[in-house]
């Protein structure tokens, strides 16, 4: 068996009713918290009358968007100036995303562009993160048990990620209930981007066994509560998406993604009002294709158990299963990229810069970018 290593978060809560529990970890980890939270702050109301019952001085900073630099830098001021010991995050992947990045550099002497990947220096940091606690209201992203917060540096129009191991939660509280009711066009992108999260990383050149023992649950978990959450809301189905969401962000952090992330981080520089996990749903259909032709007689086994998954939640033949899922998604309402706003003449852009990426060192085999062209416009 070939050696491997497995990181995560300090301490995870899942369940419904364990985000009660939040401020009295909280309390256990310093005095003074910044609560990060959405664009709407009304829905963080109750963590911040639960903070400040436990006897925290609370503050709050409002993440509406994608996070980029500005915003980050915003964040860490906001950080120091009210002497906070202890981050929390309450929101999607974006207000995660937020929350880990500035409870990382708050402490740090060096400026931020100086940690960046890609775009900066991409220097270690010098000085440990402030504890994080992570609340996801979205099953999507699993960014509450990643290493990394991806950030949009609009002057380059890349997606970066600052990324350190400490910068993994202290605490990371998965309660379903904090995503009953989502909007239906939310719970699409979010599942997608969930449910990719553990397709990729059971096909990529780095699976491990406890990255496939994770994988093999929640693939058919994941399509099948998602299938049932287009159909109405569904307390159970809410569950099943996100524990997928949980052990995508598991995986992926510990194996690897593929070809949909490598080409949708370089397509949310470039594009950024697509929703991530829009484009990642987009997108799956055609790289499982794409996969399967390059690696033609040498195709992975497991390519045809997640042809069987896809056809067992969503019907039809497992040999069409990639054309299945294009056509349901674009039947629940799933934008295609030029919808998105992804132009056209930036296609050979994106496959060109898609190399770089990590995502993409882990796809199971080479893509050349024709192939990934190809693959963009079959997701059109």
């Amino acid at each position: 068996m070939t050696p491997f290593s497995f990181l995560t978060a300090q301490e995870i809560r899942f369940g419904r009713g364990t985000a009660e529990g939040a401020a009295a970890a909280a309390a256990g980890m310093g005095a003074r918290a910044l609560l990060v939270h959405g664009a709407t702050a009304a829905r963080a109301d109750w963590l911040a009358e639960a903070l400040e019952a436990a006897g925290l001085v609370a503050a709050r900073f409002a993440c509406p968007g994608e996070p980029d630099v500005p915003l980050i830098e915003a964040g860490v001021a906001a950080a120091r100036a009210h002497g906070a010991e202890v981050i929390l995050s309450l929101g999607g992947g974006a207000a995660i995303d937020a929350g880990k990045a500035i409870a990382a550099l708050a402490p740090a002497a060096r400026p931020m562009m100086d940690h960046l990947e890609v775009v900066g220096r991409g220097l270690p940091l010098e000085t440990a993160p402030l504890p994080f606690i992570a609340l996801p209201t979205t099953a999507g992203t699993g960014a509450e048990v990643t290493k990394n917060a991806v950030i949009l540096a609009p002057g380059d129009r890349r997606k970066v990620s600052l990324r350190d191991a400490r910068m993994l939660p202290r605490l990371a509280i998965v309660d379903p209930a904090l995503t009953d009711g989502a909007p239906r066009a939310v719970t699409l992108a979010s599942g997608l981007d969930a449910v990719t999260q553990v397709i990729e990383p059971y096909l990529c050149a780095r699976a491990n066994p406890l990255t496939d023992a994770l994988c093999r649950d929640a693939i058919p978990r994941g399509l099948a509560a998602l299938a049932a959450l287009m159909a109405g809301e569904d307390a159970e189905a809410r569950d099943g998406l996100a524990w997928t969401s949980l052990c995508g962000g598991l995986a992926l952090a510990n194996s690897g993604l593929g070809a949909v992330h490598g080409l949708a981080g370089v397509i949310g520089g470039m594009a950024p009002s697509a929703p991530h996990g829009a484009v990642c749903g987009a997108l799956l259909p055609a790289i499982l294709t794409a996969n399967e032709t390059a690696l033609a007689a040498g195709a992975s086994p497991r390519f045809a158990e997640v042809r069987g998954w896809i056809a067992a939640a969503l019907g039809g033949d497992p040999a069409e299963a990639p054309a299945t899922l294009a056509a349901w998604g674009r039947a629940q309402g799933l934008p295609g990229l030029g919808a998105m706003g992804v132009a056209e003449a930036e296609l050979g852009a994106i496959a060109e810069a898609s190399a770089a990426s990590s995502s993409m060192k882990a796809n199971p085999v080479p893509l050349p970018p024709p192939a990934l062209i190809e693959a963009m416009r079959a997701a059109w």
